[in-house]
């Protein structure tokens, strides 16, 4: 028939030197191969991020690149080749424009009405850890693979952290609120 493509199994998988429609022979065609990182060649690293004065959004992605991994060059979407991140001095973090006052956390407990909403202000008087994890678990995929790689981040309000052993290397974020 004129004008109907040729049989996709016959031309459209394989590659050859020849041109897009060769005459297949399948001794010399290949297959394009997606490269998969095996769990034995990720080498994760520790980093250590200090959070005073830092945009919470600029950190928040930041350290969502770090913990996908995206910053390696055999990152995969669909493997956890992410590092391990600690962020000390949560509580000293900035929100830039009117946000501390303005903007609202929300949670629900599951049942009908249960919507609550507490401001930011109040957030991080009391909970500067809950406001970054919030900001940091948004930037994920919300998938098994996304929970798994939220585990590896570490937040505290202070400037120590039990995680010296791991000799975690430090890690610097550009731009800082003014």
């Amino acid at each position: 028939m004129p004008g109907v493509r040729p049989f996709a199994a016959e031309h459209g998988r394989y590659r050859t030197s020849e041109g897009p429609f060769p005459t297949v022979d399948k001794k010399k065609a290949y297959a394009v191969r997606t490269y998969t990182p095996k769990p034995a060649d990720v080498e994760r690293q520790w980093h250590v991020i200090d959070a005073t004065d830092v945009v919470l959004g600029r950190l928040a992605s930041q350290v969502a690149i770090l913990l996908r991994g995206k910053h390696k060059p055999i990152y995969a979407p669909h493997v956890d080749t992410g590092d391990f991140v600690i962020i000390v001095n949560a509580d000293k973090i900035a929100l830039s424009g009117k946000k501390l006052e303005q903007k609202k956390a929300y949670r629900h407990s599951g049942y009908p009405g249960g919507l609550r909403a507490v401001a930011y202000k109040d957030l991080l008087e009391k909970f500067p850890e809950r406001a970054v994890e919030k900001a940091i678990k948004g930037m994920l995929p919300k998938t098994k693979l996304g929970r798994a790689q939220f585990g590896k981040v570490k937040v505290y309000a202070g400037p120590n952290h039990p995680h010296g052993a791991q000799q975690p290397v430090a890690f610097e974020i550009g731009q800082i609120a003014q």
